[in-house]
């Protein structure tokens, strides 16, 4: 894939050097950016389609840089993380994150999982065949439309990032049907380099404040207990 832009954004000079490295051989169009102040200015004077942002960082955190960006952008966003940051990963994803590599990483295990998002935003995003064969989902109250990445709810739009809105198409397009936390990672992060319980729980606790009357007793997406999750829902005729 090229035409690609990709924000980099960590404080750590050897390491932005090597992953800008890696995905200049993939013909990707690299900017780095040594604190959060900094990446925020470059995003917004430029166009990305992906930012890869360490969690750490001075000035402005990877946390704010993310809250700020999806305020505005469903961009994806992978983060970085220390191993001993568990709290931090879950606050990450919890804001809008779409996935996450902890340091030390293998760069090739990086560039693959950037790789696998690109070609789920980039790739199925502009496949036209694909875009006119998606049907808008319909629930009572709720539209879930693929073409434009949009979910409505009682007639009024709600703010979804890619990965959520993804992760919705997958359970209403397979109602009543129960997944393990495994099958939803493969199916959704169309990735088998990482599979992360607490990756699909966090991206479920997340949609379920969006997407549910009362989260803390959902009834759109219900916990099959020892077994995963499954989707119920009213389809209008």
């Amino acid at each position: 894939m090229t035409g690609i832009r990709v924000l980099i954004a960590d404080d750590d000079k050897e390491i932005r050097n090597l992953v800008k490295k890696y995905l200049d051989l993939e013909t990707y169009e690299v900017d780095t950016a040594a604190d959060g102040e900094e990446a925020l200015r470059l995003y917004e004077a430029h166009s990305y389609h992906l930012v890869l942002l360490d969690l750490m960082m001075p000035k402005v955190d990877g946390i704010e840089v993310c809250r700020r960006l999806r305020e505005k952008s469903n961009v994806p966003i992978l983060m970085l993380t220390a191993k001993d940051q568990e709290l931090d990963k879950c606050l990450g994803l919890g804001i809008g994150a779409d996935d996450y590599v902890t340091k030390p990483f293998s760069i090739h295990e990086l560039v693959a999982r950037i790789k696998a998002l690109m070609r789920r935003y980039m790739v199925l995003g502009s496949d036209k065949a694909a875009q006119q064969e998606a049907q808008i989902i319909r629930y009572k109250g709720m539209t879930i439309d693929p073409k434009k990445y949009i979910v409505t709810k009682a007639g009024e739009e709600i703010s979804l990032t890619a990965k959520e809105f993804e992760l919705l198409h997958f359970f209403a397009s397979h109602p009543e049907q129960v997944f393990t936390k495994t099958q939803i990672f493969r199916q959704v992060w169309n990735s088998e380099y990482l599979e992360d319980d607490n990756t699909v729980m966090v991206h479920i606790r997340k949609l379920r404040m969006k997407i549910e009357v009362d989260p803390s007793n959902p009834r759109l997406i219900q916990t099959v207990w020892g077994i995963g999750y499954r989707f119920i829902g009213e389809q209008d005729e």
